[in-house]
């Protein structure tokens, strides 16, 4: 292996040349995109930034797939029906009660500002399914990632590297002025992602992210969650 002490000279486009505090601000979960596709020139460019993200040990534990155009329209084929036939495969349990409060108030805020975007009402069980059926749909987006990861342990170092990875995926498209949204439900279906790729069991699925030209006309994305204040998560120890 190579070991370098900075990244390689790359060509890296200025059309959208932020500060880094702009580049985190710019990142946000957009849920619904333009069917444009992203040039390849331009995921390569992500991909290499998302390369350099830590890991325990530089282990870089991440595996990552990504899949447009016939591959991505058959994969959400596939998990529509998955879906409609209420079956499910996740690596990694998910359960949304489980939250205590502060959290579980947070996540309940997101659901209700998210369907009231889309002026679903809590008590409407059919809007809700076909508002949960778009995300297998990839909210329309041209492009998605699958984030693998070999099991190693009790997986929890691992799948913390993978989310630094996924969080410099994310920032990098803010920074090419894209958009991005991670996705735990696309983690519900493992054995279908893995099944329609022709992926081994031995890798597990963490999450997925979508991605590509975010519409930003869309009811889905013209509100934005706030976060809480510093002194809600930050405690400072200094004597």
């Amino acid at each position: 292996m190579n070991y370098i002490a900075t990244p390689p000279e790359r060509e890296i486009s200025t059309a959208f040349a932020l500060t880094f505090g702009e580049t985190v601000r710019a990142r946000r979960s957009f849920r619904a995109f333009l069917p444009d596709p992203v040039p390849q020139s331009v995921i390569h460019q992500v991909l290499e930034d998302a390369q350099f993200a830590p890991s325990n040990c530089n282990t870089q534990p991440w595996n990552t797939h990504i899949v447009s155009g016939n591959k991505r329209d058959e994969l959400s084929q596939a998990l529509l029906a998955a879906g409609e036939a209420g079956q499910t495969s996740a690596d990694f349990s998910w359960d949304a009660g489980a939250f205590p409060d502060p959290y579980d108030d947070r996540r309940r805020e997101q659901g209700k500002v998210y369907y009231g975007s889309l002026g679903i009402a809590r008590e409407d069980e059919a809007g809700r399914a076909r508002a949960g059926a778009m995300n297998l749909s990839f909210f329309g987006a041209p492009h998605a990632a699958f984030l693998f990861m070999p099991s190693i342990g009790d997986n929890v170092r691992v799948a913390s590297d993978l989310g630094m990875y996924g969080q410099t995926f994310l920032l990098s498209l803010a920074a090419h002025g894209l958009g991005g949204v991670p996705q735990t439900v696309l983690g519900l279906h493992a054995d279908t992602i893995r099944e329609t790729l022709g992926l081994s069991r031995d890798l597990k699925l963490l999450f997925g992210i979508l991605f590509g030209y975010p519409d930003e006309t869309a009811q889905a994305n013209c509100t934005r969650m706030d976060r809480a204040p510093l002194s809600a998560s930050v405690t400072f120890h200094d004597d």
